[in-house]
C-alpha cells in the first residue's frame, strides 16, 4: 500500500490523450462523430425512458428493468464522451485530480452497474420462460424495484474501493492519460513506484463483478434453451430463442471484449496498441448503450405498438393544425 506524501504527489490535473496516433487534421471528424454518437444515445434510452413514464401499461418489471438499463447507458455515455468531444473540438483535455478520480469512478461504476443489470435481465427472462405460472407472483414491480436499486448501490462499492486506493497514490510527474477517459489501468501507470499489486487487485475486482454474473446469465440462459426445447410449439420455441439470441448478442459485445483488454498484461503473445485498445475499450462503452434501445424498442411488440400509435396521432393532428390554419386565414 502506498502511503500519502503531500510533497511527493504533485500532479494537480490529468490531460486526455486520446487516440495517440490521430492526426490533427482529423480532430474534427472524429469529434462530430462521438458528438452524433452522444446525442443518438442519448435520444434513443431517454425516449425509452420516456415511453415507461407515460404509458401505464408498460410498468411492468421486463421494462422496469429495461429503463434501469437506459439510465445507466444514459450516465455512462455522459461521464465519458463530454470531455473526449472537448479533446478533440478544443484541444481541451484537461481534468483536475479529483475530476479525473470522480470519472474514473463512474465509469467503472456504471460498468460494474450495467454487469448487474444484465443478470437482472435474464433472471427475468429465466424466471418467465422457466416458470411461466409462478413469474407473475413472484417477480412484481416492488421486487423488480428492490433488485434495480439493490444493483445501483451495490455497484459503488467495487469502484468505490479502487477510486478510494488511488487517493493515496503517489503521482510525481506524468500525466498524460492515453485513453479516452480515466480509468483504472491509464491513470495507474502513471504512479510512481511500483503496481504490480495493485494491478492484480484491480484485475482481480474487475473480474468478479464481470464474470460472476456473466457466469450466472450463462447458467440461466442454458436453462432457458432446455426450457425452450421442451415447449409443445415451434413458434414458442423460435421466439424464445430469437429473444436469447438478440440479448446474447449484446451480452457478448459487452463482456468479451473487456476480458481481451484486461488480460493483455497476462498473455505475452497478445499485442494490442494503444489506439486498438482505445477503440476496443470504445467500442464496448459506447456501442452497447446505442443499439440497446433501438434493439428493445424493435422487438418488443408492446413498445413497437406505442410507438406506431404515437406516430398514428401524430400525422392526425398535423392534418387538423393545417386545416385551423387554412380556416383562420380565409377568416381574414
Amino acid at each position: 500500500m502506498f502511503s500519502v506524501d503531500v510533497n511527493y504527489t504533485r500532479v494537480s490535473e490529468f490531460v486526455i490523450v486520446g487516440f495517440p496516433s490521430l492526426q490533427p487534421e482529423h480532430f474534427d471528424l472524429v469529434a462530430w462523430f462521438f458528438f452524433f454518437l452522444y446525442v443518438t444515445t442519448l435520444v434513443g434510452n431517454l425516449l425509452l425512458v420516456v415511453l415507461f413514464a407515460l404509458e401505464q401499461n408498460l410498468q411492468k418489471p421486463m421494462y422496469i428493468v429495461m429503463v434501469s438499463l437506459a439510465l445507466s447507458d444514459i450516465g455512462f455515455t455522459t461521464v465519458a464522451l463530454p470531455k473526449l468531444i472537448a479533446r478533440y473540438w478544443w484541444n481541451d483535455g484537461s481534468l483536475g485530480f479529483q475530476t479525473c478520480l470522480f470519472q474514473m469512478h463512474m465509469i467503472h461504476y456504471f460498468g460494474s452497474l450495467n454487469s448487474l443489470i444484465l443478470l437482472t435481465m435474464a433472471l427475468d427472462r429465466y424466471l418467465a420462460i422457466c416458470f411461466p405460472f409462478r413469474y407473475s407472483m413472484v417477480m412484481t414491480n416492488q421486487t423488480m424495484l428492490g433488485l434495480t436499486l439493490f444493483c445501483w448501490v451495490v455497484a459503488h462499492i467495487f469502484s468505490g474501493i479502487s477510486t478510494f486506493h488511488f487517493t493515496m497514490m503517489p503521482f510525481c510527474g506524468p500525466n498524460q492519460i492515453v485513453h479516452a477517459f480515466c480509468d483504472t489501468m491509464s491513470v495507474m501507470a502513471l504512479v510512481c513506484g511500483d503496481t504490480s499489486k495493485q494491478f492484480r487487485d484491480a484485475f482481480a475486482g474487475a473480474m468478479f463483478i464481470l464474470y460472476v454474473p456473466l457466469a450466472l446469465i450463462v447458467i440461466s440462459y442454458i436453462c432457458i434453451i432446455i426450457s425452450a426445447l421442451n415447449m409443445a410449439t415451434g413458434q414458442g420455441r423460435m421466439k424464445t430463442f430469437s429473444t436469447c439470441a438478440t440479448q446474447g448478442c449484446i451480452i457478448s459485445i459487452y463482456y468479451l471484449p473487456r476480458f481481451f483488454v484486461y488480460s493483455t498484461p497476462y498473455f505475452p503473445n497478445l499485442i494490442m496498441t494503444p489506439d486498438k485498445r482505445i477503440a476496443t475499450a470504445l467500442f464496448y462503452s459506447l456501442f452497447p448503450p446505442l443499439i440497446n434501445p433501438f434493439i428493445y424498442c424493435l422487438r418488443t411488440k408492446e413498445l413497437k405498438l406505442i410507438l406506431k400509435r404515437w406516430v398514428q396521432r401524430r400525422k392526425s393532428i398535423m392534418p387538423m393544425k393545417h386545416g385551423q390554419i387554412v380556416a383562420v386565414t380565409k377568416s381574414y
